[in-house]
Order: structure tokens, then C-alpha cells, then sequence
């Protein structure tokens, strides 16, 4: 069985993760990043970032690329498409073993595995995302500049991002399962008052429709179990947000929705464990906000792989 040391290992290899191999391979920190999936993670499936500073337009793809070059460029190491077998962090030099029985060990990690918005499951969905279905209004709201478009959901984030739609959607339906909201008043007063804004209350989508781009769904009432198809250029599903922690639980210190607790350092509960992203409590979640994650999270790593080793020179 191989065994490799670096001085620190990240988990997950999307804009968090990326930018800190970035960080610290540049500081010379010798450098891993194990990702279970592909390079990017959610950034990949954006068909266009328009609001990246110092970019004026580039896919979530091209923008992935970009970053694994730089981070291979300055000699940081990337193994992806790979699957985590074993880890243990209790220990003062962590370790993992992945699919292939390769063993490494680090002094300290960064775990930016970041999350997934929570999908509707439904036919057409897998197919159409980043074409015409969006889980995200900020990343891709000016897409939908004079469309029609549906919201689904019935949270403080669906009437709040179907609020902030209507400054880009000629029209907005909002769909929600239930006769009621699940967010706090002002929001829905925000939202009916808006006359850009109609509701379609008690039903849910079934099924989405289209070759190129999103062209329209299935509409079901859900007390009637009438089904109806409904013409719409676009689709934003905001249904809850599912972290990328199952792994970690009685492991790393999580809240009540698995997110991960850290410090303003991105430090976690277990020494030389950090992390960033959209895994760990946080309100927003961007491309720019992960970065930002993942900038601290190396600096953070870095200091403390320099005091292992002034400790070690005493």
C-alpha cells in the first residue's frame, strides 16, 4: 500500500477548495487535493458567470479550468474522480485511503466539500438544468431579462429570490406544495404586493419540458390531482440546500442542517481541521463568497503548519 505525506490535504476541488491549493502551493506548502467528483463541483454545471469580479463572462467550466491550471501551475496536486474509502481526523497527522488502497497523510487539512441545492427529483430536471432550470437568481437572473419564468418553493429564500426576479422576469409564478407560506411575513407581503407575481399554491412540478433550452412543465394540484402543462422560459428551485457532510457526522462539529461550525479562521472543532465553502453555516453562497472561504482556509492552514514546525525545531 502507498503512502504519501503533504503538509496539507483538501477535500473537494471546487472554488473553495481550488483557490486554496492555490494559496498554498504558492507559499511553497506542499499541497493535495482529493476530489470524489469533477474538478469545479456545482461552479461546472453554470452555463454563464457574468458577475465574477475582474471576468467579464466565462462559463463555470472555463472558470474550473482556469483555477486547476493555476493551482497545478504552481505545484499543488490534484487527484479527482476518485471515492474516499477511510479517514481519520482525531489524530495529529489526519489520514485518508481512497478507492485505489492509496494511503495519504497530512498535517493538517481543508475540507471544502461543498453542497447541492436540493432538487425536485422529477423528469426533465437532470437534462435542463443550467438550460433554462437555475437554483441560484443571483448567478443567473439577468439570463431571464423580459421571460417568463416559474419560482418553486414557498421559503424566506423563494419569495425573497422571486422578489429580486422580478427586476430581470417580465413575469414570475410562484409554485408551492402547500396552502401557505413557510416564511416570514414581511417576505410574503413583499411578494404578493409585487404585480409582477402570481402564485400557484398546492401543486408542484412533475416533470420539465424542452430540447435546447427550458420550454415548459407539468403543473399537478396536489388536492385535485389535475395536471396541467404550463408554458415558462425558465425555472428556479428553491427548495432547501443539502451540504456535502453526510461523511462527517460524529466526526466534525455540525448544526442542525449538517453544515459544518467554524471561527472566523475557518478552523473546525478538531485542531489542524479547516474548512470552507458551501458546506460549512454561512447565509450566502457564491462562487465569490467559496473563494473568499478558501483564501482564509489556506491562510489559516498555512499559519499552522508553521508553528508543527517551529514547535518541532524547539
Amino acid at each position: 500500500m502507498n503512502t504519501n505525506h503533504y503538509e496539507v490535504i483538501i477535500i473537494g476541488g471546487g472554488p473553495a477548495g481550488l483557490t486554496a491549493g492555490i494559496y498554498l502551493s504558492r507559499a511553497r506548502v506542499k499541497t493535495l487535493i482529493l476530489n470524489e467528483g469533477t474538478i469545479g463541483g456545482q461552479m461546472v454545471l453554470t452555463h454563464e458567470i457574468a458577475n465574477y469580479p475582474g471576468v467579464e463572462s466565462v462559463s463555470g467550466y472555463q472558470l474550473s479550468n482556469i483555477m486547476k491550471r493555476q493551482a497545478l501551475s504552481f505545484g499543488c496536486e490534484i487527484r479527482s474522480n476518485i471515492s474516499i474509502k477511510e479517514f481519520d481526523l482525531s489524530q495529529k497527522v489526519k489520514s485518508f485511503v481512497i478507492s485505489d488502497g492509496t494511503t495519504y497523510t497530512g498535517d493538517a487539512v481543508i475540507i471544502a466539500t461543498g453542497g447541492r441545492s436540493r432538487t425536485l427529483g422529477v423528469p426533465g430536471e437532470d437534462l435542463l438544468k443550467g438550460r433554462g432550470i437555475s437554483y441560484c437568481a443571483t448567478c443567473d437572473g439577468d439570463f431571464f431579462t423580459d421571460k417568463e419564468i416559474v419560482v418553486v418553493g414557498g421559503g424566506n429564500s423563494a419569495l425573497e429570490e422571486a422578489v429580486s426576479l422580478t427586476k430581470y422576469a417580465s413575469k414570475v409564478t410562484i409554485i408551492h406544495q402547500f396552502d401557505h407560506f413557510q416564511a416570514f411575513e414581511h417576505a410574503i407581503a413583499e411578494a404578493k404586493s409585487n404585480p409582477k407575481i402570481s402564485f400557484v399554491m398546492e401543486s408542484t412540478i412533475t416533470a420539465f419540458y424542452g430540447d435546447e433550452r427550458l420550454e415548459s412543465v407539468d403543473i399537478k394540484n396536489l388536492k385535485t390531482d389535475e395536471t396541467i402543462n404550463f408554458k415558462t422560459d425558465g425555472a428556479f428551485i428553491f427548495i432547501g440546500y443539502v451540504p456535502n457532510t453526510e461523511f462527517l457526522k460524529e466526526r466534525v462539529n455540525l448544526n442542525q442542517w449538517g453544515e459544518i461550525v467554524v471561527g472566523p479562521d475557518m478552523s473546525t472543532d478538531i485542531e489542524g481541521v479547516f474548512a470552507g465553502g458551501d458546506s460549512i453555516t454561512k447565509r450566502y453562497r457564491q462562487v465569490t463568497t467559496a473563494v473568499s472561504d478558501g483564501t482564509i482556509a489556506a491562510l489559516s492552514a498555512s499559519a499552522y503548519i508553521n508553528e508543527l514546525k517551529k514547535s518541532t525545531r524547539i
